[in-house]
């Protein structure tokens, strides 16, 4: 009998997948699916301190082992999530859940994860300062050391649950943000975010996003979630939620090894809604298959030979 369970900053998962916030809304819709409690948990739509149309349309293009999204970070503001998204929720989903929040300055996010840290169903903060689509948004917090340890010292001061910095790919030295984030106090990291990318119709000459850029996501990416999850395992001492172009069980082991505790789905679950059922399902073969007994005792494990 293998052992699929984690411990992600004192709280037990039944197993490490979790659907990665914007891929997965607030629950309840694929609560429609299937019983959503499968999962360890889920990070929901990115909230921001007001609410967010989002960026113009077109929003999404297709790429080779991926997509391009620059949705831009629509939501309806965090006292709609808290009066009107949150209590669904708690009808379909039984366990913790993430809640991954967004700014536009440090105020903001210090004020967004103030209110959602009250609330009895979160138990871990998200804090996105990784976005490439959204002009002037949280990513140019991720691209700094500096104000990536600003922003999380910030929402370390007004909340009491742990804090997971979310970290953007887009950067020369991952390492150096995810210490300054550890030294500023968080209590995990989160990564990758979507790398950020173009495609340009050849009949317009003109890029296909209405945004210009966005952010690539999908199987394209995973070979750099791996290579970055493992440099911050060995950066810093505090847990990683590995996630990045992740589509099975498989991809699950590997992200581990490389030194993730838990792991995050993203764009996998927009092109097969039972994306994360199937990985969790499969989840048991893929350990026999390579003698793993406990989850738990892989993490890290490509660090040890």
């Amino acid at each position: 009998m293998v052992n699929t369970s984690v411990t992600l900053s004192g709280i037990r998962l039944d197993n490490p997948i979790i659907p990665a916030s914007g891929t997965f809304g607030f629950g309840y819709e694929f609560a429609e699916l299937y019983d959503i409690n499968c999962l360890g948990t889920f990070s929901f739509k990115g909230t921001t301190r007001a609410p967010r149309f989002g960026n113009p349309t077109p929003r999404i293009a297709e790429a080779n082992a991926g997509m391009l999204n620059a949705v831009g970070l629509q939501n309806p503001g965090v006292d709609s999530v808290i009066a009107e998204e949150l209590p669904k929720l708690k009808e379909v989903f039984h366990k913790p859940v993430i809640a991954n929040v967004s700014g536009f300055s440090v105020e903001d996010y210090a004020y967004t994860c103030e209110k959602l840290d009250k609330e009895p169903q979160v138990g871990w903060l998200e804090v996105n300062i990784s976005c490439p689509n959204v002009h002037n948004g949280g990513m140019s917090f991720g691209t700094s050391p500096e104000a990536a340890a600003q922003v999380t010292r910030a929402v370390k001061a007004v909340t009491t649950k742990p804090v997971y910095m979310k970290l953007s790919p887009n950067v020369t030295d991952i390492a150096a943000i995810a210490r300054a984030c550890e030294d500023a106090g968080a209590d995990g990291i989160s990564l990758i975010n979507t790398l950020l990318a173009m495609r340009i119709d050849p009949r317009t000459r003109r890029p296909v996003l209405a945004n210009g850029t966005g952010g690539l996501s999908g199987p394209a990416v995973f070979p750099v979630a791996v290579r970055m999850v493992y440099q911050v395992y060995e950066a810093v001492s505090i847990p990683v939620i590995g996630m990045g172009g992740v589509t099975s069980a498989e991809d699950v082991i590997e992200l581990m090894l490389a030194g993730a505790t838990a792991v995050e789905v993203g764009a996998a679950n927009l092109t097969d809604p039972w994306a994360c059922p199937k990985i969790i399902a499969d989840l048991p073969r893929v350990m026999d298959k390579y003698g793993i007994t406990n989850l738990e005792e892989i993490i890290g494990g490509a660090h040890h030979g």
